[in-house]
């Protein structure tokens, strides 16, 4: 039995750690096996490099760099979770992938689509997400939610208000072209109606 690829996507500030509760929860309440990971990250090794792309103190990487840093988690976290637990039956809900690598180094570091395209056809030509929610919040908003916490900005949420433009452009764009696999979530709506939206969906596509 083939399993069912959940990836939950949005730009800084969208609050996608509520929504991955929310998943979590919808999917424990209907018996669901499932397993949670992220990009990057999800593996020992895929952590690391994470540590390194987040830390503000790794300072500027050459967007390229960066790019191939995060296909080098992804493939890690493709090996050793998610292709074996789709594998086994399982459903597989990753917060962020590749279209991840398409908003941020694709559009918001200008490295357009051909190499996230390359990359992708190298490391998982093969497969797809059965499922993408968008949590789309304006930039503004979204930095006002993290100018809140209590922890310092990473790398990604330092970068200028353009940059987080640009991302959020790219991840719609994404939408548009995949409309059939993208469930876009309006996040600046309260957390009940978030969360509302996204157990739609949920019942929509897996009941």
């Amino acid at each position: 039995m083939a399993g069912y690829f959940i990836t939950l996507e949005g730009g800084e500030g969208a609050g996608k750690s509520t929504a991955l509760g929310t998943i979590r929860e919808w999917l424990q309440a209907q018996g669901k096996d499932f397993v949670l990971t992220r990009e990057p990250g999800g593996t020992p090794p895929a952590e690391r490099i994470r540590e390194l792309l987040l830390d503000p103190d790794t300072g500027e990487l050459a967007p390229l760099t960066e790019l191939l840093l995060m296909f080098a988690a992804r493939n890690e976290n493709l090996e050793r979770v998610i292709r074996p637990a789709l594998a086994a039956g399982k459903i597989v809900i990753s917060d962020r992938f590749t279209d991840a690598s398409m908003a941020y180094q694709g559009a918001g570091r200008g490295l357009g689509r051909d190499p996230v395209e390359r990359l992708t056809d190298l490391v998982h030509s093969d497969l797809l997400p059965d499922l993408t929610l968008l949590l789309d919040v304006p930039v503004e908003i979204g930095l006002k939610r993290i100018s809140t916490r209590s922890e310092g900005p990473d790398r990604f949420e330092q970068t200028r208000p353009e940059f987080l433009e640009r991302v959020r452009q790219g991840y719609l764009e994404q939408a548009r072209r995949d409309p059939q696999r993208f469930a876009i979530i309006d996040a600046k709506a309260g957390l009940e109606s978030v969360g509302e939206a996204i157990r739609t969906v949920l019942e929509e596509r897996l009941k």
